[in-house]
């Protein structure tokens, strides 16, 4: 398919400073408490399964389910809610989810026991997941392509911000009120805030102008773009939007059938599924959800590892600024060829410092430590947030909320299988795990280099113009980096 008009960047009038910049920066900041409360929730039971398995007299067969429970219901969320997004506006959904993550919080502080806790922490895994894929794609589509990627990947930071906070808290309320009964449930209820938060915030806030162009609704699109525009550069950009949306008519409700009997739709989408298991199959989450238990396993004690924890927070949320910083200056592509490649060599450093320096020294936990610290920095300046925002770029609108709800599903799965079985891995190969996360990194720096297109300084409706035409893919080398020189296909 090719547009009768230009939808490329050229055809924009040039983003100016005004009050519009303001404007993008208080949505992004309302939004993004949805981030918050996807880190908060998926970072508290790192420190509250202690205290939370004792109080309820869970099995460790419990306790997998209650943390793991969250990660698998955040699959579903992240279907459902994509698509839901599609129907209802990412506005709305997000004021939904907003409601989900309070009652999730209410169910799980005031469970008298196993089942209750479980559906509480299912009821917050639907919001996680929903936020996950709603909230990147309501920023992308409000924010101008030259800073998209800085708008978009606030999200991640606050994402990894909510985690550190947990942290934090969990360490806090530990020192102070260890010996307090139900000190988990004071742990799990802290999120209630950011949920109303981000209820009320919501309320003031416009729709994805986007999303109602695709709806029809093209003067309640042009008045929210002249709230975060110039108005030159808001009716250019709404007459794009509406050129791509006559070009597509009758396809506006597209289904899995119809994603996948078009070659270049299925191909995009399988591609995100791709970027998406990666980010997972870094290992990623199995730190930020059993930190402890590896910090343990290296030799700290579990009160050293507790407080040594929170540095893996720390860590996050600097490379997190580091990556806003330079999320409108490098390529997607180059960001995440840089970041598995250094996650990749943390991994192996890991494992050989664990093989090398012999159980009992008083130097391999903190020799550990510090690899471990440096792969969550590498991750999150260099992964993390290019990936969330990737995914929130590279679906055309039509299929937009679907398509990142399944590529998001398929990461969420593979979380909750590591979420499951990294303890067991631990128990049965130690450090050595390490080295099974990195044979795997370097198995998808292979996918990345073959199948991901470049989004950067393009706008969305550039985009899904080289993308349903399959011109897109036409600039992907051939070649592996390592496999002699490379071939183009242009």
């Amino acid at each position: 398919m090719t547009h009768s008009i230009g939808v490329g960047e050229s055809a924009l009038p040039p983003l100016v400073p005004g009050p519009y910049r303001k404007r993008i920066g208080l949505i992004s900041i309302v939004a993004c408490l949805g981030g918050l409360l996807f880190g908060y929730d998926t970072g508290v039971a790192n420190g509250a399964e202690g205290p939370m398995q004792a109080e309820l007299g869970l099995s460790d067969l419990q306790l997998g389910v209650v943390i793991s429970s969250l990660v698998f219901a955040a699959a579903v969320g992240a279907l459902i809610g994509g698509k839901i997004s599609d129907a209802i506006g990412r506005r709305t959904t997000i004021i939904v989810l907003a409601v989900l993550f309070f009652v999730g919080v209410l169910v799980a502080v005031f469970s008298p026991g196993f089942a209750i806790l479980v559906a509480g922490r299912i009821i917050l895994g639907l919001a996680v997941g929903g936020a996950s894929t709603v909230v990147p794609v309501f920023l992308a589509e409000l924010a101008p392509f030259e800073i998209r990627g800085s708008i978009t990947g606030r999200n991640e930071l606050a994402i990894v911000s909510g985690q550190f906070a947990a942290f934090v808290v969990n360490y806090i309320l530990f020192a102070t009120l260890g010996h307090v009964t139900g000190i988990w449930r004071i742990m799990f209820g802290v999120c209630a805030l950011p949920a109303i938060a981000l209820f009320f915030g919501m309320l003031r806030m416009p729709e994805s102008p986007r999303w109602l162009v695709e709806k029809g609704r093209d003067d309640e699109a042009l008045a929210v773009l002249k709230t975060v525009r110039s108005e030159d550069r808001a009716l250019a950009e709404l007459r794009q939007v509406e050129t791509v949306r006559e070009e597509e008519k009758g396809d506006n409700q597209m289904s899995f059938a119809a994603v996948f009997s078009n070659r270049w739709l299925r191909r995009i989408v399988l591609v995100g599924i791709g970027v998406s298991v990666t980010q997972q199959l870094t290992g990623i989450n199995s730190i930020m959800y059993y930190g402890s238990r590896v910090l343990e396993e290296s030799g700290f004690s579990e009160t050293a590892a507790t407080l040594a924890n929170t540095l893996f927070g720390l860590a996050a949320v600097v490379g997190g600024i580091i990556a806003l910083y330079n999320m409108d200056r490098l390529d997607r592509r180059k960001t995440f060829f840089i970041g598995l490649t250094l996650t990749t060599t943390c991994h192996c450093l890991v494992g050989i410092a664990s093989l090398i320096i012999p159980e009992g020294s008083s130097i391999r936990p903190y020799v550990i430590l510090v690899l471990i610290t440096a792969f969550v920095l590498s991750m999150q300046t260099f992964l993390n947030i290019a990936v969330w925002v990737w995914l929130a770029e590279i679906f055309p609108l039509q299929i937009r909320g679907l398509a990142i709800g399944v590529a998001v599903f398929f990461g969420w799965f593979i979380n909750g299988l590591l979420a499951l079985y990294v303890p067991s891995l631990l128990a049965a190969l130690g450090m050595g795990t390490f080295f099974l996360f990195a044979v795997i990194g370097v198995i998808m720096l292979g996918f990345l280099w073959h199948e991901v297109p470049e989004t950067r300084g393009r706008s969305l409706e550039s985009l899904e113009e080289e993308l349903l035409d399959g011109s897109i893919y036409r600039s992907l080398p051939r070649r592996l980096p390592f496999a002699g020189l490379l071939y183009d296909r242009r």
